[in-house]
Parts: C-alpha cells; structure tokens; sequence
C-alpha cells in the first residue's frame, strides 16, 4: 500500500477520535460557564487557540472552509472573554469528561482495555511529532503545546492529543491543495457538496455562505467547466470529478510523513488498536454520520 493510501486509511480513524471534541454534550455548558457566547464562540475560541489570541484575518485564512462573518462574529470578542489558555485547557476536560462517556472499557486507570490505549497513545504520539512544522501553521502552533501527562488516567488525552495534531497537520494540507487547485473557500465548500462528499444542506448550516453567494461560486465552477446544469440542478463534470480526485490525491500525499515516519508495520498496530475505538465512538454517537468535517464512519 502506497504511503498516501495509508494515509486515507488512517484518517476516518483518528478524524473520528479528535472530532468526539465538536459534538460532545458536556461542550456548550463548559464553554458558557468560561464566557464564550454561543457554540461557533467556542468553536473558533477554542481550536484557534493554540494559535494565541488570534485575529479574525488570521483564523479566516488557516480555517478557509468558513464564511468571514462566522469567524469576525466569534473573534476577537471571544479573547475579552476567556484567554487562549483558559480555553485550551477548557476544551480538554470537556474531552476528558467526553471520552470517559463513551470509552469505559478504555479509559482510566484500571479499564479493561487501558493497555490498549497506552500502546495507541504511544504510536500515535510518535506518528504526530515526525513532520516538520514548515508551512503547518495550525500544525505548527500546536506542536508548541504541552502534552498530556502519559500513563494511567491521562493516557486517553495523550492520544486525543496525537489525534488532533494528526488532524491538523492533515488539514493544513488540505488548505494547500485547495488553494493550489486555485478554489476559495466556498468553491470548495460546492465542490464537495457536489461531489458527493457532504450534503449541501450540512455544509450551508456550518459554513455559513449564503444562497446566493453558492449561486454565485456555482457560476464560476461552470465557467471553470468543473460543474454543469442538469435537470435543473447543478452537478459535477469530469473535470470537476478529476480536479476533486486531484486535491483528495494532494491531501493524502501531504499527510504521509506520520506513518512513513512510523513504518509499516507499527502503522497497521496503531490502526487495529484504534479502528474499534473510533467504531465504538461512532456507535455510541460521538461523532454523527454525516457530519460538515466530511468524515464517514470508521
């Protein structure tokens, strides 16, 4: 298997363990009682923290998927309300408190599973700190953060930690192919609607572009000759398809060097250790099907 196929394979799997983070129920009352107004308050607060008190500019551009507004709605207000640190270190109990829910048989010291996820946190840590920080801002800030204390309890972060930075530095990736492939960020947001990839009406609610400003991209992706008009709607062409084919293609590529770094062998450990997690996670509702990140069930 290539290293960019093994970096699709991995991805549902860690993807499903990090996002536990966005839909989490203990989320929006830990988020009220630090400040943060409403739950996009502490989505941007608390995933561009690593950032420090980052500016709207400086979040539009490293997020790319979300409308401008959502971002300049959420920040920087949310910094008067609650410092990077405070969110930071918020948004870990809620995933501690998160992960305890839906992973008994992992989670704590004395769990019946507890070696299994310390071998995983381990491997996974490994894979995550191997890339280089260069043009990974996202990444980069979170490589600056201090980690999890390993061992009994704590094990669980370690590898929510692992997961996240994986997450990142994946993304980052995805941002510069998108960017290369010369889309913005709600062309991007149409083509993988029309693709197949997320229902529109997902991406429209979470991303925050207007009717007429998809209209609008619509329009220059069939100028473009990624998209035509069929019955009505509008669908994907096969230049579209293979301009999709070549980012997906682009993404994966640039997410290889964690389990080039692992090797093989380790990889696949890593893999069967943390596909029944994530099933379990998906199971349990921790991550709904289908959901905006675009991550279909491990």
């Amino acid at each position: 298997m290539s290293d960019a196929a093994t970096a699709r394979r991995l991805w549902p799997v860690f993807e499903t363990y990090h996002g536990v983070v966005y839909f989490a129920s203990e989320a929006p009352e830990a988020y009220r009682k630090l400040g943060l107004k409403g739950g996009w308050m502490g989505y941007f607060a608390t995933r561009s923290a690593p950032m420090g008190a980052a500016p709207p500019g400086l979040v539009t551009a490293v997020f790319f998927h979300f409308h401008p507004s959502m971002v300049a709605r959420a920040l920087p207000d949310a910094w008067a309300l609650a410092t990077p640190g405070d969110t930071l270190a918020t948004r870990l109990a809620v995933v501690d408190a998160a992960l305890r829910r839906l992973l008994p048989e992992w989670v704590g010291k004395g769990a019946p599973q507890a070696g299994e996820m310390a071998e995983a946190a381990a491997l996974a840590r490994e894979a995550a700190e191997a890339p280089p920080v260069a043009g990974r801002p996202l990444y980069g800030a979170l490589r600056s953060l201090p980690w999890p204390p390993e061992g009994g309890s704590a094990d669980h972060l370690v590898l929510w930690h692992a997961a996240t930075l994986l997450r990142e530095h994946r993304g980052d990736g995805h941002v510069a192919a998108l960017t290369a492939e010369g889309l913005d960020g709600c062309e991007a947001n149409v083509t993988a609607a029309a693709a197949g990839q997320i229902p529109r009406e997902t991406l429209q609610v979470n991303r925050k572009w207007s009717d007429e400003e998809w209209g609008e991209a619509e329009a220059r992706l069939a100028e473009r000759g990624w998209l035509e008009r069929a019955g009505g709607q509008m669908r994907m062409t096969d230049d579209g398809r293979a301009g999709r084919q070549r980012i997906e293609g682009r993404t994966d590529a640039l997410a290889a060097e964690p389990w080039r770094a692992l090797g093989p062998a380790r990889t696949a450990r890593l893999l069967e250790l943390m596909r029944p997690v994530a099933v379990a996670i998906g199971e349990r509702g921790g991550v709904p099907v289908p959901n905006p990140v675009g991550v279909p069930a491990p």
